[in-house]
């Protein structure tokens, strides 16, 4: 096991911890070991010098019981699977301590961002949303700023998203094509 892999495997301890003094139902219990769902995903990014650069990205829902799941995007040349499997884990724990009716997720891209171009990171940034459009939305897993994200970067994802959106359902100057 990877150090990268012990950053989950330590959170799964402490849950371990607390279910020794909390009542936590087996089942619930074998259920918050697993995320829901893992999505790897490689986003392909035209440079402003014309090369092309594939970035590795991550999003992670990890338990949808009470409500969509919601949790930070984080651009970083650190971030790793079982880091935002980790922080995925902990939102959901946040969530329901609170009493807050959603779930836990997080998402991730290893990048630098400090190191491209405003251009190249609004590409990566939209890439990131085109490749997990059928992963997230409103009633689903809701994605929000973290480290090295931003409300321009949100921005830009939220457009992306919005389109591609228009596009499922055939709209196209202004006339509905889809016939629900």
């Amino acid at each position: 096991m990877s150090d990268r892999d012990n950053i989950f495997e330590n959170a799964l301890l402490r849950l371990d911890r607390a279910a020794q003094f909390a009542k936590i139902d087996a089942e619930a219990l074998s259920r918050l070991r697993h995320p829901k769902s893992v999505v790897n995903v490689s986003i392909p990014v035209r440079m402003d010098d014309g090369s092309l650069r594939i970035f590795e990205g991550y999003r992670v829902r990890h338990d949808d019981t009470r409500g969509p799941t919601k949790g930070g995007i984080r651009f970083h040349p650190q971030v790793h699977l079982g880091e935002v499997k980790a922080l995925a884990f902990w939102m959901t724990c946040k969530c329901a301590v609170a009493s807050i009716p959603f779930g836990g997720s997080k998402g991730g891209v290893i990048v630098n961002p400090k190191e491209l171009s405003r251009m190249e990171l609004e590409r990566l940034s939209r890439g990131f949303v085109q490749q997990l459009a059928d992963f997230i939305g409103p009633d689903t897993d809701i994605p929000a700023p973290d480290v090295y994200t931003n409300s321009m970067i949100m921005g830009w994802m939220m457009d992306e998203y919005s389109t591609i959106q228009l596009h499922d359902y055939g709209l196209d100057d202004g006339r509905v094509f889809h016939d629900p």
